[in-house]
Parts: structure tokens; C-alpha cells; sequence
């Protein structure tokens, strides 16, 4: 516990003594009369949308004042219902069977079914409530209640994409950022496997989802949309809505804050509240299946371009830049890792090769749409080997039992993969720039204050995310407890929890 307070104690105070001395200068910037550097992965027009500043290509021949969005392409539309089947597919089965390989044969099962029913559970809770939180004008933090049950929302209703006029159905623009808010407390899982009790892990996850996930969406991904951009003084009034990240202009194309150090940040709060699995240190806890483990990534993997290229809501050349990035800086990561550890262990593992692929699937989240190829390239080779170090050194200066190293990936990749966005969005360095939804190009860029403006975005998720946590985690084990007995976690919990077993030899 001393631990998990020093780590927040130390984020945070990193956070306040990096951020204030550039901080009005990145908020000017955001506050502009530009489109606020546009976060990812979208929003509702009809509800808010979410800006990209790479929206360069489609939106830069848009008129000045272009017409309120009426109509949908039939191209984008039919483009987000493939890649809303491929990020379902990255949770069931791509991550329960990553994460089920991972854990001993005994707790398989039990693994799938959290990572199975959080995704189910929370889907249900973001068309009842969810959407509205996150996607409706509030206040900087959290949206309204008037799309509660997706009041008002029917066939007809029309989702802004980032450019002027252009729309896609909002219900499966809806749907998509479902998969979002379900796949990302399914992360959460891998930090305590094998030890939480299954009442426990539904009852975190509501909260978590309530009170860490719906605001993170709200204040990196709402906005009034492009076409309320049509002059420096709407673009004023406009930004004065949006969320507070968003207005402080911090870059997340598809969810590097949102849903990857948020998902982090809990996984090790857990880690250091749950304990650590009985016999920690002196049993052997190796992967049962790396070969289930191997399948699930590379399901991830494929699943992965319908999050990231989803994410610019357009079948448009930021979507193909998008898909460059993520599939180069997959490889290099794979590659980077690999090697680093084949130095420093003396053989190559399966493992490690997996692992590399998904930090540098995380890394390249909040950059994807905003960098160039080559951008991509240097994330995916860095994050390699930062994250080796993650799940090594780190973690053991930690002292968590992080069961499947979702901080040491998740946290570690996202936090560096968030900043690097501000570093390669630069044109200089083969990156789009921040665009202008009232001159409608490219504004002037500033490396120093968008570099800032992701730390405001790192700091926050950290501190809202790490406090959340505690505070859930506190109230599950005041409740209902944590974790299971002694006893059960020994026996197993596939059959100690759910009462039947993965394989029978």
C-alpha cells in the first residue's frame, strides 16, 4: 500500500512540476480559433463529435461555413460496421484467449468469463446510460442524461465525422465507441487474474466505468463537432463546451488516455490492493497455453485497425495513414522487443514477441491518424524496449503482483506513445499538423505546447484514474471483498467460481 501511494504521490507531483510552467501557453492553443488539437476517436453530431486534427485531406477543401451534416456517405457507413465487428472481435475471443493463455490451466475459464461478461455487462450499461455520459453537453467533465436509454436517437439520427458536412449513422457510431467503453475495463482484468472474486470484478468494473471511464471519454472526446467552427468567435463559444481535455488540446486519436492508461492505472491499483496470487515468488505461474495466448494477439491485432482506423469515422487517407501506422509500428515493436530481449535473456521467446506486438498497438493508439509512417516506425521500435523494461525492471521496483503486466504494457506504451503524439504530429517530422476548422487548413504548429497539452492529458488520466480506483476497490472490499479464499484460489478458480473446467485430461 505504501508503494501504490508513492507511485500516485510521484505521478502526480511529475505531472504538476512539468505541466503549469506552459500551461497557459497550451491552453491558448487550444482555445483558439482552430478546432481544439483534436482529440480521436470521434464523437455524435447530434450529440457532439469528436475532432481529428488529421481530418486535413477531407476537410480542407470544406467552404468556410459549410451546411449543417444532412446526409451520409454509404461507403463510411458500411467501413464502421466492419470495424465495429472487428474491435467486438478483439474482445471476444481476441483478449479473453490472450489473457486465458496466460494463466495457469486451473484459471482459464475464470479469466474468459471476466473479460467476457465485463464486455457483455458494461455494453448493456453504455446503451442505458454510458453514451449520454460521455457523448452530450455537460460541463468539462461529464456530459448530460438526454440521451438516457439512447433517448432520441433513431435511423435517421446523423454522428459528425471530422470533416464539415460529413456524417455517419449515429447508432453505429454508437455502437463503436461501445466496443470502446466495454474492451477497456476488460483490461483491467489481467492485473489481478486468478485471485478476485467474480461479484467483486462485475461490481469494480460498474463503478470504474461510471466514474473513471465515461468522464476520461467525455473530457479527451467531446466536442460541439466541425461544423460549429465557422468563425473565430463560434470556434470560442464552441470550444467553451467541449471537455477539458479537449480544450486544453491534448491529441488521442483512438483511446491512448482514455483507454489504455486509464485501464493501466486501475490494473496497478488493483495489483497493490488485491495482493499478490498465494505462493507469488515460489510457485511457478508460467503461461498454460502461449500457443492460445499467440492466437488471441494476433486476433488483436487484425482487430486492432478497426479501432484505430475506425476511429477516423471516414473511409478517407487519414483511415490508410492510420492503417500504415499501426500496422508498421506493431511490426517494429515486435521486432524491438524481441531483440532487446534476446540481449538480455539469451534466447527469444514467444512470449516476448506477442507482448512487443501489443505495446506497440498501444503506443501507436493516440498517434495513428496524427503521424507519418516514419513517426510510426521510431514509436514502435522505442516502446519495444521501454516496455521490456516495464515488465522487468520495473515492475520489480513496484513490488506489485501486475498478473499479466497490464500496467508494464498498457501504462508504460500508452504513457509514451501519448507524448511521442505531440512530438510527431509535427510536419516537420512527416506528421499532419493540427488543423484549423475556421481557415479551414493546417494552422502553425508549436511542438513545445502540444508536448504540453499530451502531458495535461497524461497527468490527468494517471491522478483521475489512480484516485477512481482506489476509491472503487475500496468500496468492493468493504462490501463484498476483494478476493477469494486461500483455499480457492489454491483449488483454482474455474472450478472453485464457475464450477467447471477448462480441459479435461
Amino acid at each position: 500500500m505504501k508503494r501504490l501511494i508513492a507511485l500516485l504521490v510521484l505521478l502526480g507531483t511529475f505531472f504538476m512540476l512539468t505541466v503549469p510552467a506552459q500551461a497557459d501557453t497550451a491552453s491558448a492553443v487550444a482555445a483558439s480559433a482552430t478546432a481544439p488539437a483534436a482529440s480521436a476517436a470521434s464523437v455524435a453530431s447530434a450529440p457532439a463529435a469528436v475532432a481529428s486534427s488529421t481530418a486535413v485531406v477531407a476537410a480542407a477543401s470544406a467552404p468556410a461555413a459549410a451546411a449543417p451534416v444532412d446526409t451520409v456517405n454509404k461507403g463510411d457507413t458500411a467501413w464502421m460496421i466492419v470495424a465495429t465487428l472487428l474491435v467486438i472481435m478483439m474482445a471476444v475471443p481476441g483478449l479473453a484467449l490472450f489473457y486465458g493463455g496466460m494463466v495457469r490451466s486451473k484459471n482459464m475459464l475464470s479469466v474468459s468469463m471476466q473479460v467476457f461478461m465485463t464486455f457483455s455487462l458494461l455494453g448493456v450499461l453504455w446503451c442505458i446510460y454510458g453514451y449520454s455520459v460521455a457523448f452530450t453537453e455537460g460541463n468539462a467533465f461529464f456530459g448530460g442524461f438526454s440521451k438516457l436509454f439512447l433517448h432520441g436517437i433513431t435511423p435517421d439520427s446523423i454522428a459528425a465525422t471530422f470533416s464539415k458536412g460529413v456524417g455517419v449513422p449515429e447508432f453505429i457510431y454508437v455502437a463503436f465507441q461501445m466496443t470502446f467503453a466495454a474492451i477497456t475495463p476488460a483490461l483491467i482484468v489481467g492485473s489481478f487474474a486468478e485471485r478476485a472474486k467474480f461479484s467483486a470484478v462485475l461490481m469494480f468494473m460498474v463503478l470504474w466505468f461510471t466514474f473513471s471511464y465515461l468522464p476520461m471519454a467525455h473530457m479527451v472526446w467531446y466536442w460541439a463537432g466541425p461544423d460549429a467552427y465557422t468563425s473565430a468567435d463560434a470556434a470560442s463559444a464552441a470550444g467553451a463546451t467541449a471537455g477539458f481535455l479537449f480544450q486544453k488540446g491534448a491529441l488521442d486519436f483512438a483511446g491512448g488516455t482514455v483507454v489504455h492508461i486509464n485501464a493501466a492505472m486501475a490494473g496497478i491499483v488493483g495489483a497493490f490492493m488485491i495482493g499478490k496470487r498465494v505462493g507469488y515468488g515460489k510457485d511457478s505461474m508460467a503461461p498454460h497455453s502461449l500457443t492460445m495466448s499467440m492466437i488471441g494477439a494476433s486476433l488483436l491485432w487484425v482487430g486492432w485497425f478497426g479501432f484505430n482506423v475506425g476511429s477516423n469515422l471516414e473511409a478517407s487517407g487519414t483511415a490508410t495513414l492510420a492503417f500504415i501506422n499501426t500496422f508498421l509500428a506493431t511490426c517494429a515493436a515486435a521486432v524491438s522487443w524481441t531483440f532487446a530481449e534476446w540481449i538480455y535473456k539469451g534466447k527469444p521467446s514467444m512470449l516476448g514477441a506477442i507482448s512487443g506486438a501489443i505495446a506497440g498497438l498501444v503506443a501507436i493508439t493516440p498517434a495513428c491518424g496524427f503521424v507519418g509512417p516514419m513517426g510510426a516506425l521510431f514509436i514502435g521500435l522505442a516502446v519495444g524496449v521501454v516496455c521490456l523494461w516495464g515488465v522487468n525492471g520495473l515492475k520489480k521496483m513496484l513490488g506489485a503482483d501486475d498478473s499479466l503486466d497490464v500496467f508494464g504494457v498498457h501504462g508504460v506504451g500508452g504513457i509514451l506513445g501519448a507524448i511521442l503524439t505531440g512530438v510527431f504530429v509535427s510536419p516537420d517530422l512527416g506528421g499532419t499538423g493540427v488543423y484549423d476548422y475556421v481557415a479551414n487548413k493546417v494552422g502553425d504548429f508549436d511542438m513545445t505546447a502540444q508536448v504540453i497539452s499530451q502531458l495535461w492529458g497524461v497527468g490527468t488520466v494517471i491522478v483521475w484514474s489512480g484516485v477512481v480506483s482506489f476509491i472503487s476497490y475500496f468500496i468492493v472490499d468493504k462490501t463484498i471483498g476483494l478476493r477469494v479464499t486461500e483455499e480457492e484460489e489454491r483449488e483454482g478458480l474455474d472450478t472453485a467460481s464457475h464450477g467447471e473446467s477448462a480441459y479435461h485430461h
